[in-house]
């Protein structure tokens, strides 16, 4: 009898040389879903993927020590621009939400090593994007991502290249998703603060001699009801 998989028994890493020996599994798993959705997902060579790993930018899902998922990080533009590419999860794993917390680590990942980069990415899966959407991301036109041409120049592994040329790289069957920093910053001024003041407040500033309402003889007292006649007056008529 299989042992039921619980998220609680994988663990989500930053990859290292260590786990260099799961490249060929990552890119077995990258071909099969791409067979099953029947859209392109691009395949990284070994040097590629080995380099990301070495360089700490990768992240890697292990059920003990047989792999689960995996993604990683690239930059782009002078490192103006992130993407965390090459999401994927092993069959067996889906239903788990290990996607999300696979795609969590990588995004933490890329706001702590590039702080004030713009993160993208490129996805047909529906559920990539509602991930994408609760990290902050927001669908976005290929223009206001990178223009990078070696970005791009990845995708021509992928069974769609043709589209994505036809259109002059403006479209294709993946949807852009874009994270700015900068909205974040984009925080409103704090409004000035309202100072409070009760009825007697207004009175006592008003009367010239400030006296302390204990002290008001009859005829301070005619003067404040002429006042406060006065004072709603202002306020409702």
């Amino acid at each position: 009898m299989n042992e039921m998989k619980t998220l609680e028994n994988i663990k989500i890493e930053i990859a290292t040389e260590a786990h260099i020996k799961y490249i060929d599994d990552i890119n077995d798993a990258i071909d099969i879903a791409s067979k099953q959705r029947g859209t392109g997902i691009a395949r990284r060579t070994f040097e590629y993927l080995e380099g990301k790993m070495k360089e700490g930018k990768a992240i890697v899902a292990l059920d003990g020590d047989k792999f689960a998922g995996f993604c990683y990080i690239e930059t782009w533009q002078e490192k103006g621009f992130v993407a965390n590419s090459g999401l994927i999860v092993v069959d067996e794993y889906r239903g788990l939400g290990l996607a999300k917390a696979i795609k969590n680590k990588a995004f933490n990942l890329s706001r702590e090593k590039y702080p004030n980069s713009k993160i993208f990415g490129l996805t047909t899966g529906l559920a990539v994007m509602k991930i994408n959407h609760e990290l902050g991301y927001r669908p976005v036109t290929f223009s206001e991502l990178t223009m990078d041409d070696q970005f791009w120049n990845g995708c021509k592994s992928c069974v769609n290249y043709d589209i994505l040329t036809r259109t002059g790289r403006s479209k294709c069957l993946c949807t852009g998703m874009l994270y700015d920093p900068a909205w974040e910053k984009k925080t409103k001024e704090p409004e000035p603060e309202i100072k409070k003041r009760s009825l007697m407040d207004i009175i006592r500033k008003l009367n010239p001699k400030n006296r302390s309402t204990k002290n008001i003889n009859k005829e301070d007292k005619g003067k404040n009801v002429k006042i406060i006649a006065r004072i709603f007056n202002a306020m409702f008529y």
